[in-house]
């Protein structure tokens, strides 16, 4: 399902909720302290005792709400006439395919394929199967493999949003705001090691850079 973004939302997609009371939404709870230690190392690390697919399902869900917010931001500066094509700077296009709606890659423009993208990841969140939130239910043999391409994708939206719409970032001062949740889902796809080397290369320089500020 695709959702119209509406400017006064803020958001570009509905944000995903995890239910209160449930485990996964005390692992979301234990995040949000532990992020707010200022460690970021840290505060990614899987839990003492805690079920690697459920930390990886909760960061996902968290990540997607954080993107869903910061290009929630800029829509109004990424538009057909703006961003014809999905890139990251001028070397890196990307083109849309899900395997089920559109099997075989299609050029687009970035609007076009964030919002593919968005009701993308959006689906598979919702889809209990996949991201189980009810206690006792297992996740599938394939979970890994999937949050693995929703993170990949995931990442396509910040190289954009750096590349294409940095300026419109500082002038709207999110910038710091951009940075800290970069730097939060790069230290994590690191740790799990989740998305490969060469899809990271759009953000290279600044990956490095974040890294070694914290050593």
């Amino acid at each position: 399902m695709s959702f119209l973004f509406s400017r006064s939302s803020k958001t570009f997609k509905p944000k995903k909720n995890i239910p209160e009371g449930s485990h996964q939404y005390e692992l979301l709870k234990h995040a949000e302290a532990t992020l707010g230690s200022g460690n970021l190392r840290q505060a990614v690390m899987l839990p003492e005792g805690e079920d690697l697919n459920e930390w990886i399902a909760v960061n996902t869900v968290d990540f997607f709400n954080q993107i869903n917010m910061l290009y929630g931001t800029i829509t109004e500066f990424c538009t057909e006439s703006t961003c014809s094509v999905m890139s990251a700077g001028p070397r890196y296009e990307y083109h849309w395919a899900d395997g089920t709606n559109i099997k075989k890659p299609i050029k687009c423009s970035a609007p076009k394929y964030i919002d593919y993208l968005m009701t993308w990841v959006q689906d598979q969140l919702d889809d209990e199967t996949l991201f189980p939130s009810k206690i006792g239910v297992p996740f599938p043999k394939n979970f890994m493999s999937v949050a693995k391409t929703i993170l990949k994708r995931l990442f396509r939206v910040y190289a954009h949003i750096y590349h294409q719409h940095f300026d419109s970032v500082m002038q709207l001062q999110e910038e710091a705001h951009l940075n800290t949740s970069f730097k939060h889902f790069i230290f994590f796809v690191q740790e799990f090691n989740l998305i490969d080397r060469r899809e990271l290369a759009p953000l290279q320089e600044l990956i490095e850079k974040l890294g070694s500020k914290d050593r």
